[in-house]
């Protein structure tokens, strides 16, 4: 596989390990209209660089009989992703009464990224949450360089822009689309594909909708 210009920054004998925030990906390749491929994604940074590890992080609602996002889990942890998973965290929100979701994965990828930084040379993360500043920071106090992986195309963009300033390098997933989008799905396969990418929408998108007012609800605090 030639190499992706978008990437043209990673260098062939540096150890890379990617952490990709599974929601936070998901929302922004939705944001512009297109899949991944996981294995093509696994495909391009083994090509580029010496992967070392590639870890997916997702909450799961563990209470369910079946979750829409469990058979991508499984498919990934059979094929070269090292998962980290929790369950959901379910509540009540007392100002509605609507049932809510919490899920947020931030520690375990801070955790093992500082875990992983003296094995190392670069770091790529594949989110745009602009918590991950500080981390970003203290893996570049080690010596690591760091890419970060998201989009501006939308608006508002999918990334914080205190987390683009801080990246060495920022990659527009856009960019990636040609070699990591995964192909369209034969006429025959739409109607089950469509059911289980519907149901994937509705599941993530409950956490996501949650997390981002709990993200609003903490500006409020800091107000």
């Amino acid at each position: 596989m030639s190499r992706v210009p978008a990437l043209k920054h990673l260098r062939s004998d540096e150890r890379v390990a990617l952490f990709i925030d599974g929601a936070n990906l998901y929302q922004a390749a939705r944001a512009l209209e297109f899949d991944i491929d996981y294995k093509r994604l696994l495909e391009v940074f083994s090509a580029d660089a010496r992967l070392i590890r590639a870890y997916y992080y997702t909450a799961l609602m563990d209470d369910q009989e079946y979750s829409p996002i469990r058979p991508l889990v499984d498919w990934l942890d059979y094929n070269g992703f090292t998962m980290v998973t929790k369950p959901l965290k379910e509540f009540t929100q007392a100002s509605t009464g609507r049932r809510k979701y919490k899920g947020n994965m931030d520690v375990e990828i801070a955790v093992q990224a500082m875990e992983m930084a003296p094995h190392i040379d670069h770091a790529v993360l594949m989110s745009g949450d602009g918590d991950f500043r500080c981390l970003v920071e203290a893996l570049q106090r080690l010596g690591l360089r760091v890419t970060v992986i998201s989009t501006i195309r939308p608006q508002p963009p999918m990334i914080a822009d205190e987390l683009r300033r801080q990246a060495d390098f920022f990659v527009d997933l856009v960019h990636l689309e040609e070699v990591i989008a995964r192909a369209h799905v034969p006429r025959s396969d739409d109607t089950r594909r469509n059911g289980w990418q519907s149901a994937q929408d509705e599941d993530r998108d409950d956490l996501l909708d949650d997390e981002e007012e709990e993200d609003r609800d903490d500006e409020r605090v800091v107000d």
